[in-house]
């Protein structure tokens, strides 16, 4: 699994769960209420496995958080800084300290919500169309206005004006036009671009923009027709070959495309995932979207989720959102970059429960 962390050594554990024990006699607080979600003050107890999760592998994703922190976090992040290299012992202890655990809940309804996963797709490009490489990938037209519908994605492969308005936009060209849906759908990814000389380099596609079109699930449309019964991607994949004469048919059921900035790839910058809503870099296994009117940005999250793809109780952080995140108990787990990434979030769809880390005033 491309999202497995290591475990805490059995005695640790103990050291761990006794600080637990200590920080539970505290009185608990008075409920707090976001926009759209209702946080339920609880017991360090409570949130399962929290003594067996290695805090540390989530404090890199802690510090990107600190770049760009909201009021109420910047003074704590100053402490936050220095424990990077602290013990676990102390890390925990400064988390029972000066935080305090709530139960994420809608307004009304269950406690129980929808955990998927999402990741970064790395992908052969040509800067140039040619043979093989006639999938175009976009930066933003010309005259595009946020919240006003512009053309869909068949009037886009169609349309004469629509083609007339994107001449010259394109970034690069891929192979495959499945490729550049499943890019669009998860925002960003990696190209290894063939320039016009030959030679190849790294880059990063970004979110820039959408056509502000409806998203439409091609599983969903899939399920509908009843040619699936299992929507995950490598499900979707499997009919496309044995379908590929309906390839542009599914591809069109969905009207949303989202177009692409360029950003140069590092190195070092290669070690780390692309900038997430917060604004800062992801972090595999321990960065999440969320719905921000439910939870805000920076937000460090008790996860628990168990399900046939993954049995997940750990730290993470509230570091991005997505149109499809909607609702309180909701989160879409980023699992890096690459196929195995991809094999893996496309089959993740299970139950998850949330609770916030919240400063104490």
């Amino acid at each position: 699994m491309p999202v497995a962390s290591s475990t805490v050594d059995p005695a640790l554990a103990g050291e761990l769960s006794a600080l637990i024990a200590r920080a539970d006699t505290q009185a608990l607080p008075a409920p707090l209420l976001q926009a759209k979600s209702r946080w339920q003050p609880v017991r360090w107890s409570e949130l399962p496995g929290l003594a067996q999760d290695p805090l540390h592998e989530a404090w890199n994703a802690w510090l990107r958080s600190c770049e760009r922190p909201s009021p109420l976090w910047g003074p704590l992040c100053a402490e936050v800084r220095p424990l990077s290299i602290a013990s676990p012992t102390d890390q925990m202890a400064w988390v029972l300290q000066r935080l305090q655990p709530y139960r994420i809940e809608p307004l009304s309804g269950e406690t129980e919500g929808l955990l998927t996963a999402y990741f970064e797709p790395m992908l052969m490009a040509s800067r140039t169309r040619q043979p093989g490489f006639e999938v175009p990938l976009y930066q933003p037209p010309a005259g595009l206005v946020a919240r006003q519908p512009w053309y869909s994605r068949q009037e886009m492969d169609t349309l004469p004006a629509a083609q007339a308005a994107l001449q010259g936009r394109a970034i690069a060209w891929l192979a495959d036009p499945v490729d550049a849906l499943v890019l669009q759908i998860q925002g960003s990814g990696r190209l290894q671009v063939t320039e016009p000389d030959g030679s190849r380099r790294q880059v990063r596609l970004a979110y820039a923009a959408t056509n502000e079109q409806p998203y439409r699930s091609v599983g969903g449309w899939l399920l509908n027709q009843g040619a699936i019964r299992d929507a995950s991607w490598p499900g979707i994949r499997a009919w496309i070959a044995a379908n590929p004469q309906r390839v542009q048919e599914m591809l069109w059921s969905n009207p949303r495309v989202v177009f692409f900035k360029e950003e140069p790839l590092s190195d070092f910058e290669a070690g780390f995932g692309p900038r997430g809503a917060q604004g800062v870099a992801l972090t595999p296994g321990r960065s999440v979207a969320v719905d921000p009117a439910s939870i805000p940005y920076g937000t460090p999250l008790w996860l628990a989720s168990s399900g046939p793809q993954a049995q997940l109780q750990r730290l993470v952080l509230a570091q991005d959102t997505g149109s499809a995140i909607v609702g309180a108990v909701r989160a879409d787990f980023f699992a890096g970059w690459g196929p195995e990434a991809g094999e893996w979030a496309g089959r993740v769809k299970q139950p998850l429960q949330l609770w916030a880390l919240w400063p104490k005033p």
